[in-house]
């Protein structure tokens, strides 16, 4: 049933129900994970935090603290509940439809409207070799990206797992490069103010938390496609722990490399911050611009390959919820291949709109990412949550020292959730709050449809 080629192998351990097509090992899940969370962002957050203040590095390392947390919760909840939707499928079992539903709802607006932002932040490399600023030229490039990687889903999740390998590959090696070249150019001079600007060292925080909450943003990524890996309840822990330490490490290294290598007036306003750090570490000249120029072309198929990954996730989301009913039926319909083409077409056309959105606004990649800062905290608030519940309930009779870590690890990746609401801001918070009410309709259209009134356990069946 899976693609042709598909061996007895690839297909071990697939749960029943599960879309047809080729299993991912371990080190596609993890490149997976990687890939989604090491995205173009990184590529661009440097100059963001440079706007902030120096503030920003103990906060970095503060966050990696609970981005870790929230792994080990999905790791444990992923071995335990091996179902595709990830987090909709662990509040649905602890909670019911409704929060299910609402965990869905939540994770399909942060990745069509995280796509968007890989996409300005893509763009921002690619006008490194084109020099093509502006609006018309930003929308332009980025709609290429979006498509592009649409394409690629298309056409199966093995041509897809194959290409997030190949630029995960490629992604690492120049930050790789910098963070460890970079801490031998270091100079204290070009880390600038703890506070730019001198304002509110507590304000200035959790702006910088806003912008690196959603930095983390995919460490998801595993247990939502938990149903197209080999081995789900063992995979599923082990790649998200793994995925999101590489992540965290490369983190810190990479921008106090950035921040001690590039002036600090300088990288602020940078759009290409990674080329820059590489040019001033070769001296400029024509050899700095060289070496900028190959940093960049990396950031560029790094930048696909995270648009090929959330592309991804845009669509297995839905389906997981249009399998139970919750979403509209056209998401879970399969391609031969075990696509759900409905929803990654749908996703890159609204990717698209937003990113249109987000260059109509004065700060495009911030607008973005504080919004979807907001939005993925619902999912990791909801799976933390179903993890301190099943401990309360369940998990205390077995492994009680275990059961006691495991309760403080929750406990920490539930805090971090609710930090990332407070850091979002007001504004971001208002639109993502409209936007998850706007989803209530779609939740009643899809229970009207079922005939029930009231919860699915004891729903009276309409005629």
């Amino acid at each position: 049933m899976g693609e042709p080629g598909t061996s007895a192998v690839e297909a071990v351990g697939a749960p029943p129900g599960a879309p047809p097509g080729a299993r991912l090992g371990l080190p596609q899940a993890t490149a997976l994970v990687v890939g989604n969370v090491v995205g173009t962002g990184i590529f661009l957050l440097p100059a963001s935090l440079a706007a902030v203040g120096t503030i920003s590095l103990p906060v970095l390392a503060v966050t990696t603290v609970g981005a870790m947390a929230v792994a080990v919760v999905l790791g444990r909840l992923g071995a335990r509940i091996p179902a595709g939707g990830g987090p909709y499928a662990y509040a649905r079992e602890a909670f019911g439809e409704f929060a299910g539903f609402w965990t869905a709802w939540s994770f399909w607006l942060t990745a069509w409207a995280g796509n968007a932002g890989a996409a300005v932040a893509w763009v921002g490399y690619v006008d490194y070799f084109l020099g093509w600023h502006g609006t018309t030229a930003g929308v332009v490039l980025g709609l290429a990206g979006i498509w592009a990687a649409a394409a690629v889903n298309l056409t199966g999740v093995r041509s897809m797992g194959r290409f997030q390998l190949a630029t995960t590959v490629l992604k690492f090696l120049p930050l790789v490069l910098v963070a460890v070249a970079g801490l031998f150019f270091l100079e204290v001079a070009n880390f600038g103010p703890l506070v730019e600007g001198g304002g509110s060292v507590w304000d200035a925080a959790w702006l910088a938390a806003g912008l690196i909450l959603f930095a983390y943003s995919g460490m998801e990524s595993v247990a939502i496609v938990a149903e197209r890996l080999a081995d789900p309840a063992r995979d599923v822990g082990r790649a998200s722990v793994l995925g999101v330490a590489a992540c965290g490490a490369l983190y810190l290294l990479v921008t106090v490399a950035v921040f001690g290598t590039v002036p600090h007036d300088r990288l602020a306003h940078s759009t290409a911050p990674f080329a820059d750090a590489v040019e001033a570490m070769a001296g400029g000249g024509l050899g700095g611009e060289l070496w900028g120029g190959v940093l960049a072309a990396c950031a560029i198929a790094a930048g696909l390959g995270v648009l090929n990954g959330w592309t991804l996730l845009v669509a297995e989301m839905p389906l997981a919820a249009a399998r139970d009913g919750m979403f509209p039926r056209a998401f879970a319909r399969l391609t031969p291949r075990g696509v759900p083409a409905v929803g990654v077409v749908t996703g890159a056309a609204l990717t698209s709109l937003m990113l249109v959105f987000a260059y109509a606004s004065e700060n495009a990649f911030a607008t973005i990412l504080l919004f979807a800062s907001f939005t993925s905290a619902v999912p990791y608030f909801f799976s933390a949550a179903a993890q301190l519940l099943w401990l309360r309930t369940r998990g205390r009779s077995a492994h009680r020292r275990r059961a006691v870590a495991d309760t403080a690890v929750a406990v920490a990746a539930l805090l971090f959730a609710t930090a990332m609401v407070y850091g979002a801001g007001e504004r971001a918070v208002m639109l993502g709050v409209l936007a998850l009410l706007a989803g209530v309709p779609v939740y009643i259209r899809a229970k009207a449809r079922r005939g029930e009134y009231g919860p699915r356990e004891t729903a009276v069946q309409g005629s």
